[in-house]
């Protein structure tokens, strides 16, 4: 029986780790107001891209501009207080050499002049306060991204504040976005063993991931790694990362899920077609040939796709002549003798 052999294709390949990730916004903020009151005015559209400081919601101004002229009106009191008594002051100054009072009255009116001082400072502080307040009447933009729709309309009262304060809208940023998965005990410890002998970047300083969609077949979207927890899972047995991806055209949305292939390092790897394969139970097989033109069957451990070949991580030596065709005919099976013809194994041009 005449079959096609050929010698494993020995090329050295990248490892790309495969996993599952869920895309998150790189910041993500509730927009709630730091004063109460009725909201007179919803400055934006539902959904909307904004930038930071673009004006969301307007609290009613009406009692907050009451409460700044008050407090302004309290500072002009108090500034008349302190004139006032560093008039006396000074007169005292000049009454004190002639005796005209006593040095208790003096000191009567420098302690008068210093707590008019104090009150006027307490004043503008008020004032200020004030004007803090009225100038958070306008709801602004912290952050730039797209804003979900409103949670509060026109015409509601709403609480402002530390704690408990009404939820008007939410905004998430979208370029960069970030895609965060879970990396597995074994594939963590491989990662830091190859650090550590030099064959690989620490996974802490930007090593490169590669993201697929679901409704595409090419890694054709890239990031780089920018995180990596530092302790891992119990439960599970996995340690979370996260790298950081260009969103450009904003198609990418938190809550996504992707495909990711994490880049594991390099080896010298052989390769085969997959065609080649014979699935034997829990078994993966190949046929080769001996040096006596017998049939062999050598089990072997198999990894990902290169170039449209597949990675033999062991079972195979470079020298074996794998057999290529008529692995349908029932007589290619392991002891039978055949006539090796010469093959070739040949990776797919990129």
């Amino acid at each position: 029986m005449p079959v096609g052999v050929a010698e494993p294709l020995a090329k050295r390949v990248t490892q790309w780790d495969e996993s599952s990730g869920r895309f998150e916004a790189l910041a993500s903020v509730e927009v709630r107001a730091r004063v109460s009151g009725f909201i007179d005015k919803v400055e934006f559209r539902d959904g909307q891209l904004v930038n930071v400081g673009d004006p969301l919601f307007t609290i009613d101004k009406r009692p907050y501009e009451i409460a700044v002229e008050s407090a302004e009106a309290d500072v002009g009191r108090n500034k008349a207080q302190v004139e006032l008594a560093e008039l006396q002051v000074g007169r005292g100054a000049s009454l004190i050499a002639s005796r005209a009072i006593t040095e208790a009255e003096n000191d009567s009116r420098k302690a008068n002049l210093a707590v008019a001082r104090a009150q006027l400072k307490s004043a503008e502080a008020a004032l200020r306060n004030a004007q803090l307040n009225l100038e958070w009447t306008e709801v602004r933009a912290p952050i730039a991204g797209r804003i979900s729709d409103r949670k509060v309309d026109a015409g509601n009262l709403i609480s402002g504040g530390q704690s408990g304060a009404t939820l008007l809208a939410t905004i998430v940023t979208l370029d960069p976005i970030r895609i965060v998965f879970d990396v597995s005990e074994a594939d963590y410890i491989r990662y830091t063993r190859l650090f550590l002998s030099g064959g690989l970047a620490s996974s802490r300083e930007a090593n490169p991931v590669r993201i697929r969609l679901a409704d595409e077949t090419d890694w054709a979207r890239s990031g780089k790694l920018d995180f990596v927890d530092n302790s891992m899972t119990a439960r599970s047995g996995t340690i979370r990362a996260r790298a950081l991806v260009d969103n450009k055209d904003q198609l990418l949305a938190p809550g996504i899920f992707a495909r990711l292939q994490l880049y594991g390092g390099e080896y010298d790897a052989l390769l085969i077609p997959d065609s080649a394969v014979i699935s034997d139970q829990a078994r993966k097989i190949v046929f080769t040939v001996g040096p006596d033109n017998v049939v062999q069957a050598k089990p072997v451990v198999l990894g990902p796709l290169v170039d449209g070949l597949r990675v033999v991580r062991s079972g195979l030596a470079p020298t074996d002549k794998v057999v290529l065709d008529g692995l349908a005919n029932p007589m290619v099976r392991p002891g039978a003798k055949v006539v090796p013809q010469k093959g070739e194994i040949a990776a797919k041009a990129r």
